[in-house]
């Protein structure tokens, strides 16, 4: 769901008109309003048009004028104070594509790391993580980047050994030539046909059956390999996890705690940064303060058990960011529920042509991402987009 309120530089522009026109209005009275300030000029118009006249719909009609004034000027302000911040905005230096080898040993590498390297081996190339955050496994997601260039993410074993990566990015190399753009039947015609169910405990989970992925168990790991079918069905990003890693985890959801709560809101917003640099867009900033809206929505959607923009009370992404006192001049909210995690949530979002255009929104400046877990752990995951 997207509201756009127009090009930023016109709404200060039709701000300032307004103010003119009130500016005028006031001279038709006496003086100016900065030789006496804001307030008193507004006390010696309101006594002015009393001796006018006593017209209730002329009261009625100047309060409303004097009250959409004062949020006028509270709206140039808040304008003006996004100024600076834009005009000193660096855009980032493109990098090269890394030279990605063809590896000898695993089916598939990521920026030329496979499943069993060292930590010390992949931080001695790339430095330390952007983010390390909780995930699924009950491990942690370590996120490194360059400004949201060369992304990827990678898990380790009690070890410190990689049992986990994964990529959205064009840095995948692989023994069959698969790589980012590839298309599903290429992949399928070099794999074979994918797992049709995965068994947790004495349970099988049954995948859908017109999903945008394939699972592989390709060489002792579960390999998930992502669609985009508004790119004509290639390869947009990969999932590697080793098998003891898969196994380890229990459950089809992992039980919900705050700091997998936190992880999966964080890796949700660095998800849809590296798409966002893969279209050339903008880097969106994290909004600790719209994050609560977010957050707020995903636990009423989990506690009382639907899925929709608009909640019980009848209030729309809008209404509650307006009710928890966000500015925006242009806002979208996309929404996610039952994924295993932030990245098939975000992979499902990329697939879905109205989510997508949100998080592909050039005008977009702050994300705030709320997630929140129903009583069987589902995942509820609510994303708020906007600028101002």
């Amino acid at each position: 769901m997207n509201r756009n309120g127009g090009d930023k530089l016109r709404r200060i522009f039709l701000l300032l008109i307004f103010s003119l026109v009130i500016y005028a209005s006031w001279s038709l009275f006496g003086k100016p309003a900065n030789k006496t300030g804001l307030q008193q000029s507004l006390e010696n118009i309101e006594s002015k048009i009393a001796s006018v006249t006593q017209s209730q719909e002329f009261s009625d009609a100047f309060d409303t004028l004097r009250s959409g004034f004062l949020h006028l000027v509270e709206e140039i302000d808040s304008a003006i104070d996004q100024l600076p911040k834009e005009e000193q905005e660096v855009e980032s230096q493109k990098l090269e594509k890394p030279k990605l080898s063809t590896p000898s040993e695993d089916m598939f590498t990521v920026y030329n790391f496979g499943l069993g390297d060292a930590k010390a081996k992949v931080e001695k190339k790339v430095g330390a993580p952007k983010r390390s955050s909780v995930n699924e496994y009950g491990v942690k997601w370590h996120t490194y980047h360059k400004d949201y260039q060369h992304f990827f993410m990678a898990a380790y074993d009690e070890n410190n050994k990689v049992a986990g990566l994964y990529t959205n990015q064009d840095l995948l190399a692989s023994k069959k030539g698969i790589k980012r753009g590839t298309p599903k039947a290429t992949v399928r015609s070099k794999l074979g046909e994918p797992l049709t169910k995965i068994r947790k405990g004495m349970a099988y989970y049954q995948f859908e059956e017109n999903r945008d992925y394939d699972v592989f168990r390709i060489d002792g790991t579960y390999t998930t390999v992502f669609y985009d079918k508004h790119q004509k069905n290639t390869v947009t990003s990969i999932q590697i996890i080793s098998e003891g890693l898969e196994n380890n985890k229990k459950d089809f959801y992992s039980k919900g705690s705050p700091a997998l709560t936190k992880g999966f809101e964080f890796q949700l917003f660095d998800l849809t940064n590296a798409t966002r640099v893969n279209h050339n867009l903008s880097i969106l900033s994290w909004d600790a303060h719209v994050k609560e809206t977010a957050r707020k929505h995903s636990a009423d959607m989990a506690k009382n058990q639907y899925f929709s923009h608009t909640n019980l009370e009848g209030e729309s992404p809008f209404d509650r960011m307006e009710e928890d006192r966000v500015r925006f001049i242009t806002a979208g909210e996309n929404l996610a529920s039952g994924q295993f995690s932030s990245i098939f949530a975000h992979e499902g979002l990329m697939n879905s042509m109205g989510h997508r255009k949100n998080i592909l929104q050039k005008d977009f400046e702050l994300l705030g991402v709320g997630v929140a877990f129903d009583s069987k752990s589902r995942p509820y995951y609510t994303e708020n987009f906007y600028a101002k």
